[in-house]
């Protein structure tokens, strides 16, 4: 009988992960991860004792073993150093892909094992597939408004292997219904927000209480025209357009960022719209590529997704050697911040994903 391990979060998803589970007839254990605490008393709401509670309740309702795992201190070497070091130098990382490449399918997964567990389950809107014997597929969760494949760009086939996805069949609706029928406490739980484990803190106050303010001139891009001062470069993003720091125009176009200039400190910024200069790319480079099944070795299309929420759209592939690549999209793409991931999909399975 196969043993898993569920990460409990506290939430309604892996909850109801657990739950079927554990009606299945696998042997099931949950784990709540204790990656973070509010200990410095950033501002924003941090709700991790009321999340082990919740966690806790869920799984004496399942009647299944709770157990609470400390992942604090690789969490911040692998994940908040991360995070902070990107931003230090003018990149947009993403901790959300690298939190689960990293901790629930890096070392929550080594624990599980190491405690005789043969895999692990998450609340993840995903499906894993078994594509060829001992080879699986990852692809896109039924829900296509919560499906969450793009945060698992980076995960390799050996992690894919030891992965459950229990809800990625079923609609949030379905989830919730699932979880009120079974009396779960988090069965009307809101949907947590903000970084991954941190809580609902905003990213500039987290980034605030460990990088120091560095401000510098607001330029205009194109006539280099100064028009305000920025706190640090940190704190803004490729396509950003709201707290920038600078008034829009009276015939109401609003200012959007466009680049950072590292050397001189300067945030570079333009009026929204197609001629934006900087702010849409039909070309970018990629890094980092990792692949779940067989890497792409020759040119070939496939699909691209920038962003979370964004649609994938038509690419052209072209591997430049080991783990670089360039992609060509069929259509202009808006605020590409260095950084983040591109996930690469051929339909509805995802390929893998790299940094652009």
């Amino acid at each position: 009988m196969e043993r898993i391990l569920v990460a409990l979060s506290g939430g309604v998803d892996s909850s109801v992960a657990a739950h079927l589970l554990a009606r299945s007839g696998a042997q099931v254990e949950a784990a709540y991860m204790k990656n973070w605490i509010n200990e410095e008393e950033i501002i924003g709401d941090c709700p991790w004792m009321e999340d082990i509670d919740d966690a806790r309740a869920c799984a004496e309702k399942t009647g299944i073993p709770f157990r609470i795992v400390n992942l604090m201190t690789d969490y911040r070497e692998r994940i908040v150093r991360y995070l902070l070091d990107g931003y230090q130098r003018g990149l947009t990382p993403n901790p959300d892909v690298m939190c689960n490449r990293e901790i629930k399918f890096g070392v929550f997964l080594d624990y599980a094992r190491s405690q005789g567990f043969d895999a692990v389950a998450t609340g993840h809107y995903a499906i894993r597939r078994e594509i060829a014997p001992g080879c699986f597929g990852l692809f896109e969760g039924t829900d296509k408004n919560k499906d969450q494949s793009y945060f698992l760009a980076l995960l390799s086939q050996e992690q894919l292997g030891a992965a459950r996805f229990p809800v990625g069949h079923l609609t949030k609706p379905e989830v919730r219904a699932i979880a009120a029928d079974a009396g779960l406490p988090t069965a009307k739980k809101k949907d947590s927000q903000g970084i991954c484990f941190i809580g609902n803190v905003r990213m500039q106050d987290f980034l605030r209480a460990y990088i120091t303010d560095a401000p510098g001139p607001i330029v205009r891009a194109g006539d280099g025209c100064e028009i305000g001062t920025h706190r640090g470069l940190h704190l803004h993003t490729i396509g950003q357009r709201k707290g920038i720091g600078v008034p829009s125009n009276t015939d109401g176009r609003a200012y959007v960022v466009v680049g950072k200039d590292l050397e001189h400190n300067r945030l570079m910024v333009a009026f929204d719209g197609p001629d934006a200069p900087g702010l849409w790319s039909t070309k970018v480079r990629i890094n980092n590529l990792s692949w779940i099944g067989d890497p792409v070795v020759e040119a070939r299309d496939l699909l691209a997704r920038v962003r979370y929420r964004d649609p994938a759209v038509e690419a052209h592939l072209e591997p430049q050697g080991g783990t670089s690549a360039e992609v060509t999209f069929s259509e202009p793409q808006r605020g590409l911040a260095s950084g983040q991931i591109l996930a690469l999909y051929d339909g509805e399975q995802l390929l893998g994903g790299g940094i652009y």
